[in-house]
């Protein structure tokens, strides 16, 4: 197993968590690379890479080239509705307004994205359907009764369709809601000066006006904040809120399992990020506070697991190195402990190949060797483990 570690950057999860670290940080020409390089070493990777990949070449503007890999996923995968949505909004790109309703038609039948409906509605419009455009905004806007952009184009379908008054109060509307998301931003920003310095219930007075029960978006944002300026009971729960309406979103999913874990409530953090997990195993992120969490919750074999993987995802992360180095060397205990002598040996190994400088997994296995009658391996590892003391 100790190759396994120190090969790592050449594998398809050492390109995978750089990949998704990438979009994170929306570099999609380096997720490109990093993609396609997990893609060349494992083809079979189709969802955890290939997908993402459409993805990056979408933010890209690259549209064939996006267009090749949705395709191919399809047809390894069939019509999962990320791609469907995806393959939708290239064909509103390219024109191709009846292929576009029906990607996302069939995309909302278990809609991957809130914005699902709002370009539906837009294809349709497009296409001449004006009733089944009014049908779908209209389903947008009620998803997220903040979106301008679905009732600026409500606003157009009515005019189309000779119901100015209607139109008038759709667009309207639209202005109206643009005005709200400036005077929130201005909002944001005096809800974290009030946390920093004003009364704590003077700051949630204030900073609460920016709750809104059905934006998924807005809701993260203010948990974030809260988060941010320490007030972590505050931020529980917009933040759990949020999760309620985009369970699709690991980013919201990692803020509440984060926020669980900094006020001590570790069980609950595991249960948010087992359910993370399960959706996207290869996020960095995830499995590293994974690793955290099941490391204060004592089980030390699955804290070992996580940050395993966690640390072949991202070995330049030393925090994490750090934390799989104590969780090797206390499992080496353990095996030691229980007399499992070759599970000890290889975890102390382990542990000397994260830690090279470090003497304590040498003298671990000079210990383990001497109970097992092997005096030469012993000295060997009691010179190394003096070799890294100078």
């Amino acid at each position: 197993m100790v190759f396994a570690v120190v090969a790592a950057a050449g594998t398809p999860e050492a390109h995978l968590g750089k990949g998704y670290d990438a979009v994170r940080l929306e570099q999609y020409d380096v997720a490109v690379t990093e993609f396609r390089a997990a893609l060349k070493l494992d083809p079979t990777l189709v969802l955890r890479a290939q997908f993402p990949l459409g993805v990056a070449l979408f933010e890209l503007k690259q549209p064939a080239e996006a267009r090749r890999e949705f395709e191919a996923v399809r047809r390894e995968a069939g019509d999962h509705p990320n791609v469907l949505y995806y393959l939708g909004r290239l064909d509103l790109m390219e024109q191709n307004f009846a292929g576009a309703i029906r990607n996302l038609t069939k995309a909302a039948e278990k809609p991957p994205f809130p914005n699902t409906a709002y370009y539906l509605g837009l294809a349709y419009f497009k296409h001449g359907d004006l009733s089944a455009a009014e049908k779908w905004l209209n389903q947008a806007a009620q998803i997220d009764p903040g979106d301008s952009l679905a009732e600026y184009q409500l606003g157009l379908v009515y005019r189309k369709q000779g119901r100015a008054e209607e139109a008038k109060q759709a667009l309207s509307l639209s202005a109206e809601l643009r005005r709200r998301d400036s005077d929130e931003s201005q909002l944001r920003t005096e809800c974290g000066q009030k946390l920093d310095h004003g009364p704590r219930d003077e700051a949630r007075a204030l900073c609460d006006r920016l709750y809104d029960a059905n934006n998924a978006d807005k809701l993260t944002a203010l948990g974030t904040i809260y988060g941010q300026h320490g007030d972590l009971e505050a931020a529980l729960k917009p933040l759990q809120r949020a999760v309620e309406l985009a369970p699709q979103s690991p980013q919201t999913e990692y803020n509440l399992a984060f926020t669980y874990y900094q006020l001590g409530r570790f069980q609950d953090a595991r249960a948010a990020l087992a359910k993370a997990l399960d959706r996207w195993p290869d996020l960095f992120p995830l499995n590293a506070l994974n690793g955290k969490v099941l490391s204060k919750l004592g089980d030390d074999r699955a804290a070992y697991d996580a940050l395993r993987r966690a640390h072949l995802l991202s070995q330049e992360d030393t925090a994490t190195a750090d934390l799989l180095y104590t969780a090797t060397l206390k499992l080496a205990s353990a095996s030691q402990a229980a007399r499992q002598y070759a599970d000890a040996l290889r975890y102390c190994t382990e542990a000397a190949a994260l830690r090279p400088t470090d003497p304590a997994p040498h003298k671990a296995m000079a210990e383990i060797y001497a109970v097992m009658g092997r005096p030469d391996d012993a000295a060997a590892e009691q010179r190394e483990a003096g070799r890294r003391n100078r």
